[in-house]
């Protein structure tokens, strides 16, 4: 069996076939029960991320009919001795047992590129980056999770893969894959226009591809959005880097740091 979360809610049997969750509560107890696997889930937080600090008097006894509901739906997933779901005195538990789950491989895909990415292993870094951003599907619960520790998950997710494509824009710049990276830059830059570490990384593309007066448009760029938007100015950091283009710094031809 397989879980995934960084997405819609998946769960794939042994034979590659996924099954589907249709009811949403249902979706959200196992959602819930995913994000504390191998850790107890309280029924009182499983009642708070159902209904959000609003439960119905029979929140509990729906509880119990979700994880009934669930149990065979595992079942059907490949669960078939029913070990995947745990009663405990204190509330449930959600056993992987070797089965796999796209979060975990995200997590291990991320340190094995940053441990790549420190000793000089650009390119095998880059494969790491991107076997983690493969995983990413889409919004998590296809953007329905309203619920508060699915919310905060989902913007934890996000946070992430931004986190991992500044990570495989620096493997690439350290490859010398300069074009490249300018493409992606330019459209992330278009879909993320207040995130300024983007803007940071063209400037010195641009100026390492003796494209000084392009780098300096692309600050320009920077601070009008950022005034105009948040009524604030560039950061440090890309105010220096402003200064070191326009000086021509030599610090600039050193390589990105990972």
């Amino acid at each position: 069996m397989r879980y995934a979360l960084l997405g819609p809610l998946l769960v794939t049997d042994d034979r590659g076939t996924p099954h589907v969750l249709s009811a949403p509560k249902m979706e959200l107890t196992l959602a819930t029960l995913l994000l504390a696997a191998g850790r107890v889930t309280t029924k009182e937080q499983l009642i708070a991320e159902l209904w959000s600090g609003e439960p119905p008097r029979r929140a509990s006894a729906a509880v119990h009919v979700y994880l009934s509901q669930l149990r065979k739906f595992l079942a059907a997933a490949g669960d078939h001795e029913g070990r995947a779901i745990v009663t405990k005195p204190s509330g449930y538990l959600l056993r992987l047992d070797g089965a796999g789950y796209d979060v975990h491989d995200f997590q291990a895909h991320m340190r094995t590129g940053r441990e790549h990415q420190h000793a000089g292993r650009h390119e095998a870094a880059l494969d790491s980056f991107e076997s983690a951003l493969l995983l990413v599907r889409g919004p998590v619960l296809d953007g329905s999770a309203e619920a508060p520790g699915l919310s905060a998950f989902a913007t934890w997710v996000e946070e992430e893969r931004l986190d991992c494509l500044e990570l495989s824009v620096e493997a690439r710049t350290a490859l010398g894959r300069h074009r490249e990276v300018v493409s992606l830059l330019t459209g992330l830059i278009a879909q993320y226009p207040l995130r300024e570490s983007f803007y940071r990384q063209l400037m010195l593309v641009l100026y390492r591809s003796e494209r000084q007066a392009e780098a300096l448009r692309v600050f320009h760029s920077a601070q009008r959005v950022l005034r105009s938007e948040l009524g604030l100015e560039p950061c440090r950091s890309l105010r220096r880097l402003h200064q070191a283009i326009l000086t021509s710094d030599q610090v600039l031809d050193l390589p990105l740091a990972g």
